[in-house]
């Protein structure tokens, strides 16, 4: 079952992409302390994810952050190297990249999906949250090959 609105982030290991190189990163210590918009894509250098997902996040940035965001994270299932050149590309430094490279938050989560029929293996679903301290505070998953909900807009409206 995916997690629900009042329930903890799991406690995973993830990385943070940085210009140094990954860094190994607990999810429980990462999400504490602060409000993170958070968005997980299926896989950088996507579609949808590169023309319409992160760029709605870098466009609207300093809004979130004015509504009270402290970080904005993007995750995916995809190493943090990739994740970090991703961002170079195409993100911001007001966005930070969570490298789920073996899946376990997106499982965790229970927001998993099998796109081995693209040839992509084990992915995450397309979704936002927003994450209060560890909390969920709103969630906000698309359906399959859709979106319409996990953008920065719908976000803002949230906030």
């Amino acid at each position: 079952m995916a997690i629900q609105v009042g329930e903890r982030i799991p406690d995973v290991q993830v990385a943070l992409a940085t210009p140094e190189g990954p860094i190994p990163v607990r999810t429980g210590e990462f999400f504490a302390g602060k409000k993170v918009a958070l968005f997980a894509v299926p896989g950088a250098y996507t579609p949808t994810c590169s023309a319409r997902h992160l760029p709605s996040y870098v466009e609207k940035a300093g809004e979130l952050k004015a509504k009270g965001v402290d970080e904005i994270v993007a995750t995916s299932v995809n190493d943090a190297f990739v994740l970090g050149a991703w961002n170079q590309s195409a993100g911001s430094e007001d966005i930070t990249m969570l490298a789920d490279g073996n899946g376990e938050l997106a499982e965790a989560l229970g927001l998993g999906m099998d796109a081995s029929k693209f040839g992509m293996g084990q992915r995450s679903q397309r979704y936002s949250m927003i994450v209060n301290d560890g909390v969920v505070e709103q969630v906000n998953v698309e359906a399959p090959g859709a979106y319409e909900v996990s953008g920065a807009e719908t976000m803002l409206g949230q906030l």
